[in-house]
């Protein structure tokens, strides 16, 4: 199993080329960032675990630049979002930036996509949360053939273009993984219709976790070992790694705070016996 890192790359923390580079030598296989275009000041949507949004959701860099900077500095670490928020991109510019970024670094990164809780966030970019799984499902499926045909078409409810072409292509074939975050078996039937994996948040039951995806998939025709998991905001605790590692869990991720740079670096230190 795969040990990770998940992180809200901010101007007052520690730099992200400093931690990538650092994630690399210790041993870490990643390192996924997070995403909000913005938050708006009418705050109507409350913050789902309660209070005040953080401070960080406020004030994260744009993933796919940050990404290119931590991927220029790095030579083996895995990259990615987690996680990005689909409905709220132009599927042109999203798939460019994937491909981009993905060549760019080597074929390292990895997709981790939602649909995104911020109501106000979302309204922003004329999406509304009833329709938000039906964008990201259209924009993920019309980016497969941006990626993958040489003019690539898609003809949906909410994507609709003609034949085009859009490059570069992605490195990794036929495209970046594609996780989707969600505990529901909604999110279970979205993961087995288009996606490569599933990525819940921590902390989760993932003996009952796989019973449920195995009879979703079952029920799709879809094979098991096309599908990983990933778990998101993984407990950092061995005896909790341990059952996601018994459970067949591919990768986890541990909270990489918002801090500064000693902060951040005694955090990595904690983590380091959990490597072994």
């Amino acid at each position: 199993m795969d040990i990770g890192v998940y992180f809200f790359p901010t101007h007052y923390a520690i730099d992200l080329t400093e931690l990538a580079v650092e994630l690399e030598q210790r041993g870490f296989e990643s390192l996924l960032t997070c995403e909000h275009t913005h938050i708006p000041a009418s705050r109507k949507t409350p913050f789902p675990a309660g209070g005040e949004v953080p401070k960080q959701y406020y004030h994260t860099y744009d993933p796919f630049v940050a990404l290119s900077f931590a991927a220029a500095v790095t030579k083996t670490l895995k990259i990615g979002t987690g996680i990005c928020l689909v409905p709220q991109h132009d599927p042109f510019n999203l798939a460019k930036s994937v491909a981009s970024v993905d060549r760019l670094s080597g074929g390292r990164f990895i997709f981790g996509i939602g649909g995104g809780w911020n109501v106000d966030e979302m309204e922003n970019h004329g999406v509304t949360y009833n329709n938000r799984f039906k964008v990201l499902r259209e924009t993920i499926l019309a980016a497969k053939q941006l990626w993958t045909e040489e003019q690539g078409e898609y003809h949906g409810e909410f994507v609709d273009f003609d034949p085009a072409f859009c490059s570069p292509k992605p490195l990794q074939s036929p495209h970046p993984p594609i996780l989707l975050g969600g505990e529901t078996d909604y999110t279970l039937r979205r993961v087995v219709e288009y996606c490569d994996g599933w990525f819940p948040r921590g902390p989760i039951d993932m003996v009952d976790g796989f019973a449920r995806l195995r009879r979703i998939a079952y029920a799709a025709g879809r094979d098991m070992a096309t599908l990983s998991t990933t778990i998101f905001r993984a407990e950092p605790d061995a005896a909790a790694l341990q059952k996601y590692r018994d459970a067949g869990v591919d990768r986890v991720l541990l909270e990489m705070p918002s801090k500064d740079r000693d902060t951040c670096l005694k955090t990595l230190d904690s983590y380091m016996p959990l490597l072994a």
